[in-house]
């Protein structure tokens, strides 16, 4: 093995150490569930009580769980948008305390039209960062040959536009890359630089023609197994240019790329690696393609969603990444992380205790009028429930949306795995489409394009690539040659109307 990795290794000792500490006294805090959520619960009050929110519903540090649930409802996002629009415009007492620094926004599909901001604050985001750590030493426990690899990370922009304010707004994985310390850094074969590309196949190109020079990868970690799958067939699909820049120290498209980041990356980009490029071609020649299992020799485990509609793509993955083992990094969305698993192979999490306060609804009851709200350690095994959230950024008492099942308890905190969004949801691969953005959608292209449709319905396909048919009740005046007009127009105002069903649009 390469001495620069074995150094890398041993120097990164001590951090694993810390790191285990940390993990280890996370799973600790597992023992008293309620003690911790109500601790939690406090912490999080504190940091929001001198913000006109919590004035006005006269929420702080002194209330008990009982105190805080006969005080504010359970709500949904439209309980908070007046407050998040204040903050959006420079007013973050609002909603904020005033030591609850924010950071950025990030977005998420909305109910309506209009795009959910979630604030991302300082406080949010440490808690945020321990999650994952204490998910990452507990991976990198389990495959000891990880610490002699490098992480091929892909993740998105976290400053897209500014809002009247001047915050970023985008998604909260990049701000975590940017964030990260240059020792850190080292690890991961894409630059965080990489993540502020717009444009999908280029962005796509640029990760792979800097990871492909890296024969030392061990672990790949993305949201979805999906972008995992389009990974692996983009690279086969365009083995040939990858392999010519790798050797000549190009990049093909270069001169589309923002020169600010390409200045950036143009070092890293401008490095020739022809016995890499070499290695490549005999990849090709010997199996015909270029795959992950071929050209990343040192590859132990695939970090992606595995729970609810995602699960359904992992058995794709096999052919191009051979058998690994996956392990889910978690149910997490950009309100906030709800679980840590513990082990490869399964989408069960233990609750995380310590970030947020939790709360719980079984499945069959509408948690926005329901009387029977549960605290993590009145959970039942077995049983299906909505998840409601407490966070650092101001989101209280948070319908969600997500339904989980708990399957036990480790120690005395339940394990939870997801299994899929709420009524009238649907959610292939992250894009999370409401029944009235459909609705609207339609109802604008009809206007919009002058032609008339009956009764119609959406529906989701799971095939390469997963897509929705849109099934119409066509009128006899309606001209075959003016449907793909028809469903240009609905899918563009999807796009416009729903950020994340976009963003998988234009990557494939």
């Amino acid at each position: 093995m390469h001495a620069l990795y074995l150094l890398r290794a041993a120097g990164g000792t001590f951090t694993r150490r810390r790191y285990r500490r940390a993990a280890h006294s996370f799973l600790a805090l597992t023992q008293d569930c309620r003690q911790v959520q109500q601790q939690t619960l406090r912490r999080i009050l504190r940091l929001n009580a001198d913000s006109d929110f919590s004035r006005q519903w006269n929420l702080d540090d002194s209330c008990t769980i009982e105190e805080f649930q006969s005080r504010f409802p359970v709500s949904d996002y439209e309980r908070f948008r007046p407050f998040i629009d204040r903050v959006k415009n420079g007013e973050t007492s609002a909603l904020l305390g005033a030591a609850n620094r924010l950071l950025m926004f990030t977005l998420s599909s909305g109910t309506t039209s209009d795009s959910k901001f979630i604030p991302i604050t300082e406080p949010f985001l440490k808690d945020y960062r321990q999650g994952w750590q204490n998910w990452g030493i507990l991976a990198y426990d389990d495959f000891p040959a990880l610490k002699y690899q490098n992480i091929v990370q892909l993740s998105s922009n976290f400053d897209k536009f500014r809002t009247p304010g001047g915050t970023p707004c985008g998604n909260i994985s990049g701000l975590v890359a940017a964030m990260q310390s240059p020792v850190v850094k080292l690890l991961y074969t894409v630059p965080s630089e990489v993540s502020q590309i717009d444009q999908a196949h280029l962005k796509y190109y640029t990760a792979l023609r800097l990871s492909l020079a890296d024969r030392h990868v061990g672990m790949i970690t993305t949201a979805n197994p999906s972008t995992l799958l389009h990974l692996a067939q983009f690279t086969d699909q365009h083995r040939e240019s990858l392999v010519r820049d790798i050797a000549d120290g190009t990049l093909t498209g270069a001169d589309q790329l923002d020169q600010t980041i390409y200045q950036k990356l143009k070092p890293r980009l401008q490095r020739k690696h022809k016995q890499r490029a070499r290695e490549l071609a005999s990849i090709i020649e010997r199996t015909g393609h270029l795959y992950p299992r071929d050209f990343w020799p040192g590859l132990s485990l695939l970090a992606v969603w595995m729970g609810g509609s995602a699960g359904a793509y992992l058995s794709q993955l096999t052919p191009y990444y051979g058998e690994l083992p996956i392990r889910d990094h978690g149910l997490s969305a950009s309100e906030g992380r709800m679980t840590i698993p513990l082990e490869s192979g399964t989408s069960t999490g233990v609750l995380d205790i310590t970030s947020h306060f939790f709360e719980f609804v079984p499945e069959d009851e509408d948690p926005l009028t329901s009387a029977n709200v549960l605290t993590a350690d009145q959970l039942e095994a077995g049983r299906n429930y909505f998840i409601l959230l407490t966070t650092p950024s101001g989101l209280y008492r948070y319908h969600i949306c997500d339904v989980v099942r708990c399957t036990g308890f480790y120690q005395a905190t339940p394990l939870l795995e997801f299994l899929h969004k709420g009524a009238h949801i649907s959610n292939l691969t992250g894009e999370k489409i409401t029944e009235s953005q459909v609705v609207d959608s339609v109802r604008q292209a009809v206007q919009s394009t002058s032609l008339e449709i009956g009764q119609y319905s959406l529906i989701p396909k799971w095939d390469e690539p997963p897509h929705y048919q849109l099934v119409i009740e066509e009128p006899a005046e309606l001209p075959a040659a003016q449907l793909p007009v028809l469903l240009k127009e609905i899918d563009t105002l999807l796009q416009q109307t729903n950020c994340e069903y976009e963003e998988k649009r234009q990557s494939g």
